[in-house]
């Protein structure tokens, strides 16, 4: 692996917002790059007041990577979302109340940040829907000791799919990178690099188009709902045996409902649903989760769907099948 030497003042920055930004809800917030980068202060680490790697150097960084791996390809602005905002203010305004505070005299940061650049001419169709290749990351700096001195920083990419049926993100095991830790932009840039370099978009295609393959009948529908109702109350040991299961019980209210209800991916007349729409049910309802915790959640839904595989196919046999 070549190692890349970058100068952060180099790392080509990006300037607009895409309409569509909504490929994580939860309780989140779409915002404009240029407040981000213009807007935000920079958290600091405690004890030697050295600054962080910020949300807009991260973005401009995984834009950089994406755009000297996929030379030559259109590459869309970043898609970003932001919760959990830190506000302040500064100290010429300590003791003013609040609802008298001047715009200028305010600060905020957002501990958590998701974004996603898409690739629009890699594309490939499954089941009927077009799928892009997607570029992001998610950064959460309730994950990183800010309350010492400068040291690793964690961050999470991944390069994967997007449905532009609905914006589900189709991110499998070797397009997620969950946990990078550095110290530097030019460690990050190498990371993200190492990552694009081993992710295969034509292998990852040929296997969510099996999606469609293969199927649930109402009845073995209704006994994995069933199992996954179940999965959260079993003791230890045994729960230790089993397939994890990604989606917590409100997403799992969300993916029965939407068996009935959703316009793209419900069940067909006599109940019986495909697998690609079964993972688009999960990695819809994988939305739903906090920043720090949705690619987690996506990637296995990922890893769940392919144990449901090797079940139908008899390879393997699934406790939520059986």
């Amino acid at each position: 692996m070549e190692i890349i030497e970058v100068n952060p003042d180099e790392v080509v920055s990006v300037e607009t917002l895409p309409t569509k930004s909504d490929f994580i809800v939860a309780n989140t917030l779409p915002i404009h790059y240029s407040e981000l980068r213009n807007k935000c202060i920079i958290p600091v680490f405690a004890k030697d007041n050295e600054s962080t790697i910020s949300h807009s150097d991260f973005i401009d960084i995984v834009g950089d990577v994406t755009r000297r791996y996929f030379s030559g390809e259109l590459i869309s602005p970043p898609a970003i979302r932001v919760s959990h905002p830190i506000k302040g203010r500064i100290p010429q305004a300590m003791g003013k109340p609040a609802n008298e505070l001047m715009d200028h005299e305010k600060t905020i940061y957002y501990e958590r940040m998701a974004f996603m650049y898409e690739l629009p001419n890699i594309s490939g169709t499954v089941g009927g829907n077009t799928l892009s290749l997607s570029v992001g990351g998610v950064r959460a700096y309730n994950n990183d000791s800010l309350s010492g001195r400068k040291g690793e920083e964690r961050f999470k990419v991944f390069v994967g799919f997007k449905n532009w049926v609905c914006t589900n993100l189709c991110i499998s095991t070797d397009g997620y990178a969950s946990d990078i830790r550095v110290t530097s932009l030019s460690e990050l840039f190498n990371r993200i690099f190492q990552l694009l370099t081993r992710f295969n978009s034509d292998r990852q295609l040929k296997y969510l188009t099996t999606l469609s393959d293969l199927g649930l009948t109402e009845q073995q529908f209704a006994l994995l709902m069933g199992r996954c109702r179940l999965y959260q109350y079993l003791p230890a040991k045994q729960k230790k045996a089993i397939d994890i299961l990604p989606l917590s019980d409100t997403q799992l209210t969300s993916v029965a409902r939407d068996y009935f209800q959703d316009c793209s991916f419900c069940r067909s007349e006599n109940g019986d649903i495909d697998l690609w729409k079964v993972y688009n049910l999960f990695t819809s309802a994988t939305k739903s989760s906090y920043i720090d915790t949705y690619l987690d959640r996506n990637v296995g839904s990922y890893r769940f769907l392919g144990t449901l595989i090797d079940s139908l196919r008899g390879d393997k046999k699934s406790w939520y099948l059986s």
